[in-house]
């Protein structure tokens, strides 16, 4: 499911022009990401309980179907969005949200590396995947491109499977035995560690909408032609590779909360530079690289510090609802932008307020350090 960011970009052109929609029907369903989110801290919890191996079983299953189903489809939109809305609920059972478990619960020493290598597999993956499907589509059409993913997504799911460890293995922390709600929910609610680490991730990820909808509009608006836009994006590619690389290294040898602290942090940096009159070239390409480092850095960072605070036992049931935290920030951040963009006409306000809150939120994580608990 990680890579549906990928499938979707490629695949729409194609289903555009080929069953006459509009590319604004096509552009709103977008927000209907909002159940995937919805659905993340149920899909964590069933890690907890059902351990990893039968949780993505679900997806790995439901994955193949869905893309037969997008091939089968009779053109209409409404058809498209049921079978998107049904994917992006089950297909969450495919996502780090459930296969970071893996790295928690059976790496202990090069821990931060390991989450780092989990989340840097889709892009890398889409890296290859990425081409070799857009010249697919190209040349025999989005059913046929469709026909292939569930190909593909039925070799790789029985590879994953068969790789994935019973929860009774070897692992140095094998998952514990069935656990109840009504038990460990009211604790982690009640957790301080909890709260810090929501509202830090609910600032931090505000700016996020950038990365993910707005980049080109930001670097056209600040004297980037069109053509040096790609150099740009490709800073934020590099950003994000680096950033989830260099953080799995750093946060196994130094203190994990500086880590979280300077990684979270660098966006503000680039973002206040961009909202200044300092428009060169280089110096937007290098605030677009740390936008993209702390992109990348902040699967590693929550990922890490959830397994330290909260070890392994209920690690998939609080990432669930951190990662739900993240989505809403995100949303949230989409908003304020279309706000501050009709009251000023620019980025620079938001690009300020946007800033600050990282700086808070980031500096939150060094509150962790109190009172930390030995870790699970």
């Amino acid at each position: 499911m990680s890579l549906a960011g990928i499938v979707i970009s490629t695949m729409a052109p194609a289903l555009i022009s080929g069953n006459r929609w509009t590319p604004a029907d096509f552009a709103m369903i977008g927000t209907l990401g909002l159940f995937s989110s919805l659905t993340l801290p149920f899909v964590g919890r069933l890690a907890d309980v059902l351990g990893v191996k039968r949780t993505a079983l679900i997806g790995q299953v439901a994955m193949p179907l869905t893309y037969l189903a997008y091939s089968m489809q009779d053109g209409a939109i409404s058809t498209y969005i049921g079978i998107f809305i049904i994917q992006g609920i089950i297909g969450m059972t495919t996502t780090a949200t459930v296969y970071a478990r893996l790295a928690v619960q059976y790496v202990e020493k090069a821990r931060g590396l390991a989450l780092a290598i989990v989340a840097s597999g889709p892009a890398l993956f889409g890296l290859v995947i990425g081409p070799v499907l857009n010249s697919y589509v190209e040349a025999e059409g989005w059913r046929r491109g469709y026909e292939a993913l569930a190909i593909f997504a039925v070799i790789s799911g029985i590879i994953t499977y068969l790789l994935i460890p019973s929860s009774s293995g070897d692992g140095a922390q094998a998952a514990a035995p069935r656990r109840k709600a009504r038990e460990d929910y009211p604790m982690i609610f009640r957790s301080t560690a909890f709260w810090i680490l929501a509202v830090a991730m609910l600032l931090c990820n505000l700016p996020q909408t950038i990365m993910q909808a707005q980049l080109k509009n930001l670097m056209l608006e600040n004297g980037v032609d069109g053509g040096a836009v790609g150099a740009i994006i490709t800073a934020s590619m590099l950003g994000m590779l680096s950033g989830r690389l260099l953080t799995g290294l750093a946060i196994d040898r130094y203190n994990p909360y500086w880590v979280g602290f300077l990684t979270m942090a660098m966006p503000s940096l680039g973002l206040f530079l961009i909202s200044s009159d300092l428009d060169g070239y280089w110096l937007l390409w290098a605030s677009v690289y740390f936008l993209g480092f702390t992109y990348g850095a902040e699967g590693d960072v929550i990922a890490f510090l959830v397994a330290r605070r909260f070890g392994v036992q209920i690690y998939s049931s609080v990432m669930g609802l951190m990662t739900a935290f993240m989505s809403a920030s995100t949303a949230l951040g989409a908003t304020l932008l279309s706000v501050t963009l009709a009251a000023t006409g620019n980025f620079n306000l938001f690009l300020l307020i946007v800033g600050t809150s990282v700086l808070i939120g980031s500096a939150m994580l060094l509150m962790l350090r109190r009172g930390e608990p030995d870790s699970g």
